[in-house]
């Protein structure tokens, strides 16, 4: 070997050796940085082009199972996240059996004050506590349904937000693409776009859990688990009109709320399963329907009992009872929303001018009749207690009281929160478990310190050959 091809020879080693320990140093730097995927120096040797070593590239380590099965995980955790919050917000406004201010404690009160009134109808006080405490079961009531209106118009808005998200990530998506394919078309190093193009990967998996396809020139191709193309080549738009507010009787079948859709063409909740995407298009669709459904049924059943023809002989049929629709008599055709109209009859509610001894002579009565005449307030009591069929079949055909209905709603609630905790636990512990996998295959700071010291030797040996070429040089110069 000549000393010119010795010297080349040399380096070469030291650029190879100087691009090395800057690889373990970036490696070092981005142990703890999400996304960021192990590098390692790809070499050759340069026989083509004389002695010495060629810097082939820089590989990027990752594992596509052990990422794709981390981001399933992160999938169904966010969708289950989501869900949980749901039903647990929907138990704390029901409440729980203890809960004083639940549903069934509300109830229990009003029953309370039912009986305690009968036992001493002449007293003025003892109705009006009768009255107070129909007017805390329909506030409960209320507010239960409000809150539940509120959180399908906050699924809605959810909706919104995250399938503009997804427009934008999935615009930056395709802009990576072409420029990891320009990077790579001028020899470049493309890791760091990679790894950019990773975390966006992850977070449109997040809302929409998704599968990755290699192309060629270092592109992807994104596609749902349902078949959707979010983007091949140029990045798919999502469309979706979030509604400024919402009611119990929009519905996305009779064209109240918007559906997705994936450039133009509308798409089934199929094509989006998992995610926190479908999480919040359960919620406004399902979840929450089903439970205003139950509200109702609960409201309509409590103002059917006080509407009986024969419970009050001052009132006629088709005239509103204690309970009504807003002032009204309830319609049965018209059920959906009711236990956000729910209200109690003005004629007893002293708030509104109302007089509270028509509990004792009877909603319709033209004078206050007997002071201590109890069969009214004792047909109330009789009515709340007694065991019916319920007007909607929400609650099945059985004979049920209304304390029966509220503690089978109540168990409903708590059974959905229960399950979705559950569900919960389990899809958190398989997130922590995979995430602690994928770190695993990450950056491995002793191993990376012993290759930085194997580099720190080849530096050292490639810079004594140059020095000892150097030498021999100064001494053929001195010759």
């Amino acid at each position: 070997m000549s000393i010119s091809s010795a010297l080349n020879s040399a380096l070469s080693g030291l650029t190879a050796a100087s691009r090395a320990s800057g690889i373990v140093s970036d490696n070092l730097a981005n142990v703890m940085t999400p996304g960021y995927a192990r590098r390692s120096l790809e070499l050759s040797s340069a026989t083509e082009t004389g002695p010495g070593v060629q810097v082939v590239g820089v590989h990027r380590h990752r594992d596509p199972v052990i990422l794709s099965d981390r981001r399933s995980a992160d999938a169904e955790q966010g969708n289950a996240q989501v869900l949980s919050d749901f039903y647990s917000r929907l138990e704390s406004l029901v409440g729980t059996g203890t809960d004083t201010s639940s549903l069934s404690m509300r109830l229990a009160e009003f029953e309370s004050s039912l009986i305690t009134a009968a036992s001493s109808p002449e007293s003025t006080q003892r109705l009006d506590a009768v009255s107070y405490a129909a007017n805390d079961v329909v506030a409960a009531i209320n507010d239960a349904a409000e809150g539940l209106r509120s959180m399908r118009t906050q699924a809605d808005t959810s909706i919104g937000t995250q399938v503009e998200q997804l427009n934008q990530t999935l615009g930056n998506v395709q802009k990576l693409n072409a420029r990891i394919t320009s990077t790579l078309s001028t020899g470049g190093d493309v890791s760091a776009l990679q790894d950019q193009r990773q975390s966006l990967v992850d977070q449109i998996n997040t809302i929409v859990p998704i599968n990755v396809v290699e192309r060629d020139y270092g592109q992807i191709a994104l596609y749902t688990d349902g078949g959707a193309i979010l983007i091949d080549g140029p990045a798919a738009e999502l469309g979706f009109s979030p509604a400024s507010d919402t009611v119990p009787e929009m519905t996305l079948s009779g064209g109240g709320l918007s559906g997705l859709t994936i450039n133009g063409i509308f798409v089934s909740e199929r094509a989006i399963a998992g995610g926190t995407l479908a999480a919040n298009f359960q919620i406004r669709d399902d979840a929450a329907v089903s439970a205003q459904a139950e509200l109702d049924a609960m409201a309509r059943d409590l103002i059917e009992r006080f509407e009986t023809v024969t419970l009050d002989p001052t009132t006629a049929a088709g005239e509103p009872g204690l309970f009504t629709d807003a002032g009204s008599a309830f319609d049965p055709a018209n059920e959906t929303g009711l236990a956000n109209r729910l209200s109690l009859n003005d004629l007893v509610d002293p708030t509104e001018g109302g007089e509270s001894w028509r509990l004792r002579a009877g909603l319709g009565a033209t004078d206050a009749g007997e002071s201590g005449d109890a069969r009214q307030l004792q047909a109330f009591t009789a009515i709340l207690q007694e065991g019916r069929t319920t007007g909607s079949s929400v609650f099945g055909t059985g004979l049920a009281s209304a304390a029966d209905i509220v503690s089978d709603l109540t168990s409903r609630v708590a059974l959905n929160s229960d399950r979705a905790t559950g569900i919960l636990t389990f899809a958190s512990a398989n997130q922590t478990e995979m995430a602690r996998i994928e770190a695993a295959q990450g950056v491995d700071t002793d191993a990376e310190l012993q290759q930085l010291m194997i580099v720190e030797r080849a530096y050292a040996a490639n810079a004594k050959m140059i020095q000892t070429i150097d030498e021999m040089m100064e001494t053929l110069l001195g010759l």
